[in-house]
């Protein structure tokens, strides 16, 4: 693969927006998609009759992206960045005109109406929205739930007690209350602004409950037909879906950095935020030496990054406390827009990583599997690389037809070749501890009979009495530390030593903790279909032996057929003669008809 092609072929199945850079990093073209990777394939498989496209594909030489959570969130992305780098192969957007905003104007008695423009005086903005539909609709529940002022008249405190204006038509329709004339005071009109505001941010919680309360109390005053029109508001709210959105507008020049990291390497995103927009991302790589910590990371990542972008912003959002100096604000959020905003930069950091994991698969798919042989051996304490590793369950209901499983991995990967079932032979009822014994004895003595070779790890699907049982066998082999054993409790993913009684926990994003739970849960998916599927022959057993005339031939052929005695019981005559024959056939049919 060119490494072209092994951009393409890693990028994430997630909305976003996705840039070209041609040989001299320039940009070329900014992209928005539901589907990343399906987008982005979709320029180099398709013959384009389009030149300009053509020409664009040619000189296209590395590929970056920013995901986000919805389609929505990616066209307003695109729309800034398009703004803010001009590519050359994008439809240039020379004038002012972005998404519309909705605004709450900062004057006395404030009016809320849309917009395009952003202007600087205090006013309130929220979106942006993707459509006018939106914005409509949003407009026309707001009017319908609160009545607002829509003239730009000065309502100052001393032109309204001069009598400077009169009450219009809209106050004498019931959609302004008059605040011109002092029909309405600022504190009343204030509190219609708040749960506006409210609203606007999708909170619609305060607003139902006020609208509630006064729905009863006008209920109880017999003034049904309000009542009524109060309902009509309770239910145009609740039906209403709020909007998405990015970035709140007030984020303005901040640069956002999160940083996610494994054993050997540490990815630094940083998003930078203009005027309530992204306008840069980046990721940076950086290879651990020594066992630096992520604080030591991110403070070095920073530095580099704000050198080589020429930053200037004096306020930085990060995941935790770091020591830049007194001239840079370090915020750390817990809650709000500048928390999503953090959330956004730590899942592009994490999708980056996942990118370059599955170009080293790709690329050279043996230094990845040594990296994470290297990693288990490290962590789970083994004087050997786990190369073949074999997990043991049991399976039963209350003792009957016990049965267990092993599965097997090489070199981290199922081989569903090796996978063994057993049948219980010398327990009866429910025993797990001596089941365990049994089966373990039995795997590695045919093991060495057959002079196979022996895993270099053995998991066992339960606590310290399942661990003794299996470790009691490998002694009668003569196995005892020669292979490494532990078990897995469910409960906490504790991980149990022979002869240790503190158990070993293991960080629940590291990938041997889930290489082990991948075993695990093998082991159980393996062993409960071969338990169904005995219990099921069990039941059918019992069931065709009852039924005079059928004999052990005709069981064994019905069992191979229909697998379950609910299946054959379902089957029609037609259906079982098919199988055995007509005659036996209305036997079996008589008799389930009369049970």
């Amino acid at each position: 693969m060119t490494p072209l092609e092994l951009q393409i072929q890693t990028l994430p199945d997630n909305p976003g927006v996705y840039q070209y850079f041609d040989k001299d990093d320039k940009i070329l073209y900014v992209g928005k998609a539901k589907n990343l990777k399906k987008r982005v394939q979709s320029y180099f498989t398709k013959n384009h009759d389009n030149y300009k496209t053509s020409v664009l594909v040619k000189k296209i030489v590395t590929i970056k992206h920013i995901v986000v959570p919805t389609e929505t969130d990616a066209l307003l992305l695109e729309n800034n960045l398009i703004k803010t780098l001009q590519p050359r192969y994008n439809v240039l957007l020379r004038d002012d005109k972005t998404y519309p905003w909705i605004c709450i104007k900062k004057e006395a008695f404030p009016r809320v109406f849309t917009t395009r423009k952003m202007v600087k005086d205090g006013s309130e903005y929220f979106g942006p929205y993707t459509s006018f539909k939106t914005v409509n609709t949003l407009l026309e529940l707001i009017k319908t739930l609160y009545p607002l002022r829509t003239c730009n008249f000065d309502l100052s405190l001393s032109n309204i007690r001069a009598e400077k204006y009169k009450v219009c038509l809209e106050y004498h329709i019931g959609n302004c209350r008059g605040g011109c004339e002092g029909h309405e005071t600022q504190e009343k009109y204030q509190t219609q602004i708040t749960a506006i505001r409210e609203i606007l941010k999708g909170n619609f919680k305060e607003s139902l409950k006020d609208f509630k309360n006064h729905m009863q109390i006008l209920a109880s005053e017999m003034k049904f037909e309000e009542a009524q029109k109060i309902k009509d508001k309770i239910e145009v709210l609740e039906n209403y879906q709020a909007k998405s959105t990015i970035i709140n507008p007030k984020i303005t020049n901040i640069d956002v950095f999160s940083i996610i990291s494994d054993e050997t390497m540490a990815y630094v995103n940083f998003l930078q935020i203009s005027h309530g927009a992204i306008i840069r991302s980046h990721t940076l790589e950086l290879k651990k030496k020594l066992d630096e910590t992520n604080q030591e990371l991110l403070e070095l990542a920073i530095v580099e990054i704000r050198a080589r972008f020429f930053l200037t912003s004096t306020e930085i959002v990060v995941p935790f406390e770091i020591d830049l100096g007194n001239k840079i604000r370090v915020t750390v959020p817990k809650l709000g827009d500048k928390k999503e905003i953090l959330n956004l930069s730590e899942r592009n950091a994490k999708y980056y990583r996942l990118d370059q994991l599955k170009q080293i698969k790709i690329v050279d798919p043996d230094r990845h599997t040594n990296r994470i042989m290297a990693q288990m051996q490290k962590d789970l304490r083994l004087s050997v690389e786990p190369r073949h590793i074999e997990c043991f369950d049991n399976s039963n209901i209350q003792g009957t037809n016990p049965v267990s499983a092993c599965v097997v991995f090489k070199d981290g990967k199922a081989s569903k070749k090796d996978y063994r079932h057993f049948n219980i032979k010398t327990v009866e009822g429910p025993n797990d501890f001596a089941s365990m014994e049994e089966v373990v004895y039995r795997r590695y003595k045919r093991l060495l009979d057959e002079k196979e070779s022996l895993p270099q790890l053995i998991i066992i699907d339960g606590g310290k009495g399942q661990l003794s049982s299996a470790l009691k066998s490998l002694e009668d082999l003569g196995l005892r530390g020669k292979i490494a054993i532990i078990g897995i409790a469910k409960r906490l993913e504790e991980l149990f030593y022979p002869e240790d009684p503190i158990p070993l926990y293991l960080d629940k994003k590291s990938e041997t903790l889930k290489i082990i739970q991948q075993l695990r849960n093998e082991a159980h998916r393996f062993g409960i279909t071969h338990h169904r599927d005995k219990r099921s022959k069990s039941a059918l057993n019992s069931s065709v032996e009852s039924i005079p005339g059928i004999g052990e031939k005709t069981m064994i052929t019905l069992i191979s057929h229909f697998k379950s005695v609910k299946r054959l019981k379902e089957a029609t005559e037609s259906e079982i003669s098919s199988v055995i024959g007509l005659s036996k056939a209305k036997k079996i049919s008589d008799f389930y008809k009369k049970e």
